[in-house]
């Protein structure tokens, strides 16, 4: 069950991007010498990314990975790192080896997922995650209708994965393209973990959340912090 004290409602998805670019900057600005982010796709976390050109971050020091990747073209407008370098990264001064981008240019979303797994063991320098080390500074979620995250989708073997870090995973709504999709174990290993979650379509999924339903976002547990950035629309309420 999501209790309240995790939870951060706003008026609208504006208000909701906003809110959750303070979250960002606090918890980047709190970080090591080498910060982690993980993010996601989607409309909502755009208006966020979007927000971030403006901000004044050790761009440097941060790496950019990320929780999902549909297996298209990188030019493709249905690639999660292709809207996140238009909504962010190439307005920012962030170095070229920091960009860790799932390939999608492989011969298969196995071998895409073998790579991006030797990648974040690499980064880390462990074949093995520990809760008192994170792997991430901060992991950025968002929610599917049907309560999905990432690319882990109800009905999914991938939801149950407890040894890979990075694995192949079938659409579960549109757009029905193959997947690469990290595993719980891997989005839990963060100091913050935050969803955005906005709109009335979100409405019945955030509800199941909510009441403790098993839909996969519920099922989310990073060992630092969690947040629910939620607009009222998502929250089941009229404006």
């Amino acid at each position: 069950m999501l209790d309240d004290h995790h939870i951060n409602q706003q008026t609208d998805a504006d208000a909701l991007a906003r809110a959750a670019e303070q979250w960002f900057i606090d918890t980047v600005r709190a970080g090591s010498d080498r910060i982690a982010v993980c993010l996601t796709g989607g409309s909502t976390p755009e208006r966020l990314y979007r927000l971030l050109q403006a901000v004044d971050l050790p761009w440097e020091r941060i790496h950019v990975f990320l929780s999902d990747e549909r297996f298209v073209p990188p030019d493709d407008p249905r690639n999660n790192m292709s809207m996140a370098r238009r909504a962010l990264l190439d307005h920012v001064a962030i170095p070229t080896n920091n960009v860790h981008a799932i390939s999608t240019e492989t011969s298969s979303p196995e071998e895409s997922a073998r790579l991006y797994e030797a990648e974040l063991k690499a980064f880390y320098g462990a074949d093995r995650l520990d809760p008192e080390r994170p792997l991430f500074d901060l992991v950025l979620n968002g929610m599917g209708d049907d309560g999905h995250t990432a690319s882990l989708f109800p009905g999914s073997p991938a939801l149950v994965e407890a040894e890979r870090w990075a694995v192949a995973a079938d659409a579960g709504m549109e757009p029905h393209v193959p997947r690469v999709t990290l595993t719980f174990p891997v989005l839990e290993s963060c100091r913050a973990s935050g969803f955005l979650v906005s709109g009335a379509s979100k409405a019945v999924a955030l509800d199941r959340v909510r009441k403790g339903e098993h839909v996969p976002a519920a099922r989310l547990k990073p060992v630092g912090r969690l947040t629910w950035f939620i607009d009222r629309a998502a929250a089941g309420e009229q404006r």
